[in-house]
């Protein structure tokens, strides 16, 4: 058994001291430091935390090691039986996938800082907090007399934990299984309100899938004084960033509600139901897959509609979440070069940045808008009696519990099974293809008796010259410009900074003084890199980019009326 130990001694230096022992029975033994953590398919560094590494052998005799790559160390382990690790790791960060030491908590994510071996990988992980008496432990592990113990390297991975003076904890049961809340930080919880929330939006998910994988679940809530929004899922437990404190239970529920909501989805979709491709996963190198559509895109449809389904949102409430994702379509002219398909494999090239301008997508925003026409329009074609919550049903029943995991063919194959046709054309040109989804969102939405909604924004620089710009300090930088549109045609560049119209400074007041100037020649003025120079937008007779809504419509038929509430039950 290979056995941890985490010590929080000296916390104003956040060095976590971690200590490790393994059996070995090679000449050489590889120690490994995961290159990347589930939740988040791209490379990491997390081994540039690491200082002060070093092996002993027995009688605590120094061994030598070489390292190979940034994150694998190959250790001269011949003649050796057992060897101890020891090393430091620095633990500064804190969101919802990262590890932290503070004078109030020792917060870990193993997978960022946990060496491991090819031999000890599926053998159980026996750990040891050093902490101070009074701090509380948050965590899905399992208790034994003098630690902590998981099954194998791959639940440890699995398995954040918080031990913190601040713990607060409540729970709830749902079919089965125990739920349990913790908050850590500065927070004044509404647990009745949360607690009844909470308990509706888990009951709809489980009753749509029958059961639920795992037989005790832990929300992990790090609430931080400062604005903050993250969340990360685990098979049975999730980590979730979020802040102001003072807003959480205020305006920031909403929030809390709908990443809750996401996470707990996940425990089905990407923990169970899992791409093929990392099935099992590979902690040493990129996992590629296309499904992120999948894996993202269904659970943030899923997350939000359950919220509905459940009675804890309220029809505007669902809207208001929908017209999101469709303005972050619409915003995004990346849906014209790249697939939403290629976008999800190459997270692991440039991560979830926005990348080069125009060229890829948002896996989240994406696959979701096309989740939402796969549900609807399953459900044209069984008469309102199957939606997409039947394929994920039939994927983990068929495949997740089966030990399988789904490739895109599985995927699209339980669709057709369900829906008595074929999709071939849907994956080819909406999935795998940038076609672009105005006319099948709006066809989907008319089945349900709802309407989609646009008018010019009311930002001039947005509606009328086809920019989007970011403050910057008083004056503004251009982040984004519609195809065709003045801004580009005028010859601007992102990176741009605006400083001023028509000779007047901005002052943080760029549409303004657009405005003021609406029926005039528009000139700017921009700091390029250091370089000043004019711009004269070209006159055009048209809107650009949009404000998006969608809506009940104020006469739908029956047919429709029958759609809208078999939808959202």
């Amino acid at each position: 058994m290979t056995q941890f130990i985490f010590s929080s001694e000296n916390p104003s230096q956040q060095f976590i001291r971690i200590s490790v022992q393994f059996s070995v029975s090679g000449d050489t033994t590889d120690l490994q430091l995961p290159s990347w953590r589930p939740g988040r398919y791209e490379l990491a560094n997390f081994s540039k935390n690491v200082r002060n590494f070093k092996v002993f052998g027995a009688d605590n005799k120094p061994l030598k090691f070489e390292k190979h790559t940034k994150d694998r160390w190959s250790v001269d382990t011949k003649g050796e039986k057992e060897i101890n690790v020891e090393y430091l790791f620095y633990a500064n960060v804190i969101n919802a996938g990262s590890t932290y030491l503070g004078t109030e908590q020792l917060y870990v994510n193993p997978v960022n800082c946990c060496v491991f071996t090819e031999e000890a990988y599926n053998q159980p992980v026996k750990f040891q907090l050093e902490i101070p008496e009074s701090w509380e432990v948050a965590g899905s592990m399992k208790k034994i007399k003098d630690g902590y113990e998981v099954e194998s390297f791959d639940e440890l991975f699995d398995t954040p934990f918080i031990a913190s003076s601040q713990l607060q904890h409540e729970e709830y049961e749902s079919n089965g299984t125990k739920f349990h809340v913790w908050f850590n930080g500065e927070v004044k919880p509404d647990w009745e309100r949360l607690l009844k929330d909470f308990q509706a939006f888990t009951d709809s998910q489980i009753a749509k899938f029958a059961e639920f994988p795992v037989k005790e679940y832990h929300f992990l809530n790090q609430i931080l004084p400062y604005r903050a929004y993250h969340g990360v899922e685990h098979q049975k437990s999730t980590v979730i960033s979020l802040g102001p404190s003072y807003e959480v239970f205020g305006k920031l529920y909403k929030e809390l509600l709908g990443v809750s909501s996401h996470e707990l989805y996940h425990t089905w979709n990407v923990k169970a139901i899992r791409p093929i491709e990392m099935y099992p996963y590979d902690f040493t190198k990129e996992n590629y897959s296309k499904l992120g559509y999948i894996c993202e895109g269904v659970t943030t449809y899923q997350g939000d509609l359950f919220l509905l389904k459940s009675g804890v949102f309220n029809e505007e409430q669902y809207f208001d979440e929908l017209k999101g994702q469709l303005q972050k379509h619409f915003d995004n002219n990346g849906r014209f070069n790249y697939s939403v398909a290629e976008s999800s494999f190459d997270t692991w090239l440039d991560g979830y940045v926005a990348g080069v301008p125009g060229r890829k997508v948002s896996i989240y925003v994406e696959g979701c808008l096309l989740a939402f026409v796969t549900d609807v329009r399953l459900r044209r074609a069984t008469t309102n009696k199957y939606g997409l919550d039947e394929v994920m049903k039939r994927l983990y029943f068929n495949y997740a519990l089966k030990g399988k995991g789904v490739s895109e063919l599985d995927y699209q194959h339980v669709i057709e099974e369900v829906g008595g046709e074929s999709f071939q054309n849907f994956f080819d040109d909406y999935i795998n293809g940038c076609k672009p989804y105005e006319s099948i969102l709006v066809d989907a939405l008319d089945y349900l008796g709802l309407e989609l909604e646009h008018e010019p924004s009311d930002s001039y620089s947005e509606g009328r010259l086809g920019m989007k710009v970011s403050p910057a300090g008083k004056y503004f930088r251009l982040m984004g410009m519609y195809p065709g549109g003045p801004a580009e045609i005028a010859g601007l560049s992102i990176g741009d900074e605006i400083m001023a119209v028509n000779n007047y400074a901005c002052d943080g007041e760029l549409d303004k003084w657009l405005n003021y100037f609406d029926n005039d020649v528009k000139k700017v003025t921009v700091n390029r890199e250091g370089a000043i120079m004019d711009f004269t937008f070209p006159e055009v007779n048209r809107n650009f980019y949009m404000k998006y809504a969608v809506k009940k419509m104020e006469n739908p038929n029956g047919l429709q009326k029958n759609a809208f509430e078999a939808w959202k039950k």
